[in-house]
């Protein structure tokens, strides 16, 4: 009689368990979600600059373009890095004398909205004597209130 309560118990199969076991997704998505939070302010990084506003579309380019930044102060930053005004056409001479990407080279300039004209256009002259001619002006979209 023991064995055939044996045999009863190894012919049946359990029933398939249909339920997912949600703890470990959510706990790699808990992981996720706190890396993310710490690493988005660290991505912003860069040169507090008043930008003015217009309303062009953002142009399109595949490569990541150099920044030219002016702050309210007029101290002038490539790629978030302070550059003295003597030492700026010979850091834009080494910046065109790098190979170029296939679209062209690009130049974004970033200039405080409170800063002189002529400052802007003499950092623009250095850029333009520096065979960089692609250079475009940084600007906000206008605020709809």
């Amino acid at each position: 009689m023991a064995a055939s309560l044996q045999s009863r118990k190894r012919g049946r199969r359990r029933a398939p368990m249909s339920e997912i076991n949600v703890t470990p997704l959510v706990d790699v998505m808990l992981v996720l979600l706190i890396i993310f939070m710490v690493t988005a302010p660290l991505l912003v990084a860069g040169v507090p600059v008043d930008l003015p506003q217009n309303r062009a579309a953002p142009l399109d380019q595949q490569a990541k373009p150099i920044q030219v930044s002016l702050d309210k102060n007029g101290a002038i930053f490539i790629d978030d890095a302070a550059v003295a005004e003597a030492a700026l056409p010979a850091k834009l001479a080494a910046i065109a004398a790098q190979p170029a990407p296939p679209e062209g080279r690009r130049i974004y300039l970033r200039a405080d909205r409170s800063l002189d004209y002529g400052r802007v256009m003499k950092v623009m002259g250095e850029l333009n004597r520096a065979g960089l001619n692609r250079v475009a002006l940084v600007s906000v979209g206008e605020q709809v209130p």
